[in-house]
């Protein structure tokens, strides 16, 4: 008898953006949303994908944070309009409004910090 076969299909726990979904997703959730702002060519937004998607695990569950991913080549439109002119550009969103800017590779644990700074301010 076979076993049954495991779904190959997950669901990534960091949330890709868009132009269609940004508003909704960004913008109109009411707690934080640290946003990944990246290019595929780019060497740093490699090594950080993945130091971004533990916390992504980690949060899975949680209804008051978010992590996700916006390709700057696919929706240049918001890379103007954010202003990004380095990446990786980690901003995070409170509320809809921009609570931080990081520009640059860091280590996965200051983008804990100030998720975590950011929840003790609510």
């Amino acid at each position: 008898m076979s076993q049954p076969t495991k779904t190959t299909t997950q669901i990534s726990k960091v949330i890709q953006l868009n132009s269609q979904n940004f508003q909704t997703e960004v913008l109109d959730f009411q707690g934080i949303v640290l946003v990944d702002f990246y290019a595929d060519w780019c060497g740093p937004c490699k090594i950080l994908a993945p130091e971004l998607g533990m916390p992504a695990e980690e949060l899975k569950d949680n209804n008051v944070v978010k992590i996700a991913k916006l390709n700057t080549e696919d929706n240049m439109e918001l890379a103007i309009k954010y202003q990004i002119q380095g990446i990786p550009n980690v901003i995070i969103f409170n509320k809809g409004e921009i609570a931080k800017q990081l520009v640059g590779l860091r280590r996965k644990d200051d983008y804990k910090e100030i998720i975590l700074e950011e929840l003790l301010k609510k």
